[in-house]
């Protein structure tokens, strides 16, 4: 049997007087290691940490206890361990090489890249609204611990607008397109039948290029969702249109607010009726960053997560001129300035923020790498870094619903996490120094570009 006390904040594992439930099946020891546990608690040095087949067995400080027999020690001193990463905006199965596409959606392109977002240390990823009907068995048996790489969730095939958002040539082609409110309620009948975890929706008019949806569409897609206990996300940019859906009863803003500063009277709804807030914050930096040429444009974690052909696609003279040259450069940086803002504001009054970046959507946003950009960048907002990590971790376990087994480091849930080099609590940089990546128990992959 097991037996635990609580002592100094933490379950201890009593060994005294205790065995192991099966002394054939060796317990795995990683000593001397700095925890973030993703609660939003300080990091806690000097720890060691037991697993047990795919579970937390114990946590407690080095050397307050004795270790279990038959235990495989790993000295990680200097190193520090934090939850995988969960990702609530991403898009999986459409891009390879250069280009995002139907063709390129298979079996073998969607594992491929699970795959690589575990490597990057991202535990679960939900494909928002971009997916095929291929998709939803593999999400199940994804679920279900059946497929190795990131956990995955789907949206399905979302709901768009008639010659309006997403746009149609870039594989889209299975979003559903209502004309009228009654053809919403008739198309999420169908939908729902296909049990994806959430309903996304596209509503603004990517920058006055395209119609908008009206409010009797979302009206209508939200109240049949709700009907089937389904959540709905929404791809936004404007205020007005967040006021708008706030009021209709949207559970998910998936970007950021952008053409103006987000008020009072917005974060007050959104707080009063639980509304999940996802930046996307590395969408809009994309937008212009490679102008300034970053130093990770540079680093091998970088370039080890794009497709063949990309890196040197974003170097060409051609592109960069495109970038200098756009009429629209200046605007795209306010934007992204609005964003940062925004973050701050609703973290401030206490709304629910999860990580997010539309990976995957387009050859520039990275599947991996990504996700880490996004961390530096709600620093930049004025987060913490422990804040930061905790939004990536626990909230986006809490927003997916796998929170009791996966998010936080804690006694009797799953042994997910990432091994750094560095304690990002101190530089959240020190995230793009993977180590190691666990997944239920066992290490899977090490440092990114390394396999």
């Amino acid at each position: 049997m097991k037996c635990y006390a609580r002592a100094a904040g933490l379950l201890l594992l009593i060994l005294a007087g205790c065995k192991q439930e099966n002394k054939e099946d060796p317990a795995t020891v990683l000593d001397h290691a700095t925890l973030i546990d993703g609660t939003g608690a300080p990091a806690q040095n000097d720890m060691t940490l037991i697993i047990q087949a795919d579970t937390i067995y114990a946590i407690f400080p080095h050397g307050s206890m004795e270790l279990l027999e038959n235990s495989e020690v790993t000295d990680l001193e200097g190193k520090t361990i934090m939850p995988s990463m969960v990702n609530t905006h991403g898009h999986v199965g459409l891009l390879k090489g250069n280009k995002v596409a139907k063709e390129n959606y298979t079996r073998e392109n969607i594992l491929r890249q699970l795959e690589q977002y575990e490597q990057y240390g991202v535990g679960a990823v939900l494909s928002l609204g971009s997916d095929r009907e291929i998709m939803f068995a593999l999400a199940d048996s994804s679920q279900h611990g059946q497929l190795s790489g990131a956990m995955v969730f789907t949206a399905g095939y979302g709901i768009g607008v008639p010659k309006g958002a997403p746009p149609q040539n870039a594989g889209f082609d299975k979003v559903i397109r209502p004309m009228s409110a009654k053809e919403a309620t008739e198309e999420m009948q169908q939908l729902v039948k296909s049990k994806p975890a959430f309903v996304k929706i596209w509503v603004d008019d990517f920058g006055g290029t395209v119609p908008k949806m009206e409010p009797e569409v979302y009206e209508a897609v939200i109240g049949e969702a709700h009907q089937h206990g389904l959540r709905v996300a929404a791809h936004v940019f404007y205020l007005e249109d967040a006021k708008k859906l706030v009021a209709a009863g949207v559970d998910i803003l998936a970007h950021s607010i952008r053409d103006q500063e987000v008020d009072a009277e917005l974060l007050q709804e959104m707080k009063a009726k639980n509304v999940v807030y996802i930046p996307t914050l590395s969408l809009d930096e994309y937008n212009f960053i490679y102008l300034r040429q970053p130093d990770w444009v540079d680093s091998k974690f970088f370039s080890s997560s794009l497709e063949p052909g990309v890196l040197d696609s974003l170097k060409s003279e051609d592109y960069l001129n495109r970038l200098k040259n756009d009429p629209n450069l200046q605007q795209k940086i306010d934007h992204f300035n609005i964003a940062l803002n925004n973050l701050k504001k609703m973290y401030e009054a206490g709304i629910k923020v999860t990580m997010g970046t539309d990976s995957g959507a387009q050859p520039i946003r990275a599947q991996g790498f990504s996700e880490h950009l996004e961390l530096q960048l709600m620093t930049e907002a004025g987060l913490t870094p422990l804040q930061a990590i905790t939004i990536v971790t626990r909230n986006g376990a809490e927003l997916l619903k796998i929170d009791d087994e996966y998010g936080t480091l804690q006694i009797g849930k799953k042994a997910n996490f990432v091994v750094l080099g560095g304690n990002p609590v101190e530089d959240i940089k020190n995230t793009r120094n993977i180590v190691a990546v666990w997944a239920d128990g066992e290490k899977v992959s090490g440092a990114p570009g390394d396999q």
